[in-house]
């Protein structure tokens, strides 16, 4: 047999350029990677012989990549990515992108920056690629065990102040807005090129501590906007990775609050398309365990809310009974004026929306209805998808109630806001909805319903 013939490693030329640029001996850079990865928990044994081995081609495993590249970057006085550094291994990091929660500041940069970049191009691999159990789990993982980032700071490239922070937040506020009353297919794309465009120019610039705290907390809650947006065009592979880089981003900001946020608005949702409600209460229980004094009542009942969900859809009536009655009593408690931007919108009407869903999966139809009239009573109508969605929960539960002409008038009034919105999460809804009305089929309101049902909608 013949032997297999050797493959050769081409060598790193890309590390040994700022390895001279950087002024490092071999064993110089080591022992820079070695305290690097100490500050990150990581016990790295590197000498002057491995780093000799990486010019030579052989790419270091893990995390290591990363915290070569923030020693470098350290000395140099900028940021350095992984790929300047000639450890990206190209396709393998592309279908990875997003994915993966840094554990170095500068490494969550590249992470983010390059997520936008993909999703800009419409990489097939972003859009196609369906939601995995542990892309979830394992970032909140880290996000629980992991400290707030000692410095965040950067020298390099354009000044950026308060001023643009506050840009960041007021664009912010506007696509919300945009994204509530016309829903995320009319949105998304100006997110997606807005963070592409703009931001990533911002988090690659200079910035002192307060700003770059400041900055990471704006684009975290910008990147979780566009995780939802994913989500509302019927992308979930998408939105996980959205949500991992907000949940990092957090991080760098030193907010455990809004990184709960992440996991139990945006994560543990998102575990629903899993197939396994467990998920969703064990994302919902990280937050309140991470985030546990650092958020006001109005976010306890949310992140409770999330949990009760979970329990819901494992049809586990008793403790969901529990976590609601400690839902709606943080939000007894929550005050006004105290609430981060963040959680300000999460009203008594969208604690019963959350309710009316959960009273929905249990079979609870009573229930269900009366939550979803008190959502809907609370909820204003520049809230046009919430409103939507609320009146589906409310047609379902009275087709429970086998009230079903006047679940068929409701379900006409979700229709007629239906028709202005670009949203794929309102057309599962109205689909639910539908199916819940087949054994119905026979009575003329529902034939009515489906005819006009079948005339063309925004999604």
């Amino acid at each position: 047999m013949a032997a297999r013939p050797l493959v050769a490693r081409r060598p790193n030329e890309r590390l040994g350029a700022l390895i001279q640029e950087a002024g490092c001996s071999n064993a110089g850079l080591a022992r820079r990677v070695n305290l690097c990865g100490a500050e990150h928990g990581l016990d790295l044994r590197y000498d002057k012989t491995s780093v000799a081995r990486w010019l030579r081609g052989q790419q270091p495993r893990g995390r290591a990549p990363a915290v070569i590249a923030e020693a470098l970057g350290r000395k140099l006085g900028r940021t350095v990515t992984i790929d300047e550094i000639g450890m990206a291994e190209g396709k393998n990091l592309a279908s990875g992108v997003g994915l993966q929660f840094s554990p170095t500041v500068p490494g969550a940069i590249e992470q983010v920056c390059e997520l936008w970049r993909s999703d800009v191009g419409r990489r097939d691999f972003l859009s196609g690629s369906t939601v995995a159990s542990s892309a979830l789990v394992e970032p909140s993982r880290d996000w629980l065990i992991t400290g707030t980032d000692p410095q965040v700071a950067r020298a390099g490239g354009a000044r950026v102040g308060m001023t643009d922070v506050e840009a960041v937040r007021a664009m912010t506020a506007a696509l919300t807005e945009l994204d509530h009353r016309y829903g995320s297919g009319h949105v998304r794309p100006v997110v997606v090129h807005y963070l592409n465009s703009v931001v990533s120019g911002l988090l690659g610039g200079s910035y002192k501590e307060p700003v770059g705290r400041a900055l990471f907390a704006a684009v975290s809650r910008l990147t979780e906007l566009a995780g939802y947006m994913a989500v509302d065009t019927g992308q979930p592979g998408l939105a996980q990775r959205y949500y991992i880089q907000a949940l990092r981003l957090a991080q760098a900001a030193g907010d455990r609050g809004y990184g709960g946020y992440v996991l139990a608005a945006g994560m543990s949702h998102l575990a629903a398309s899993l197939g396994n409600p467990r998920e969703i209460a064990q994302l919902a229980r990280a937050a309140q365990e991470g985030a546990r004094g650092h958020v006001t009542p109005r976010a306890e009942a949310m992140f409770l809310a999330a949990e009760a969900r979970g329990h819901a859809l494992m049809g586990d009536g008793a403790a969901f009974t529990t976590v609601a009655a400690r839902a709606v009593s943080a939000m007894d408690r929550a005050g006004n004026g105290d609430d981060p931007a963040w959680i300000g919108h999460f009203d008594e009407a969208y604690l019963a929306d959350e309710l009316a869903h959960c009273h929905r999966d249990l079979g609870d139809a009573g229930p269900a209805r009366r939550r979803a009239e008190e959502a809907l009573a609370g909820h204003p109508e520049g809230r046009v998808r919430r409103r939507a969605i609320g009146l589906l929960l409310l047609a379902a539960a009275q087709t429970q109630q086998r009230e079903i002409e006047q679940a068929c008038d409701t379900g006409t009034r979700a229709l007629e806001l239906l028709g202005g919105l670009r949203s794929n999460r309102g057309m599962e809804y109205l689909e639910d909805f539908q199916q819940r009305l087949k054994p119905f089929a026979a009575e003329r309101a529902v034939r009515e319903f489906g005819e006009r049902a079948a005339e063309p909608v925004a999604a």
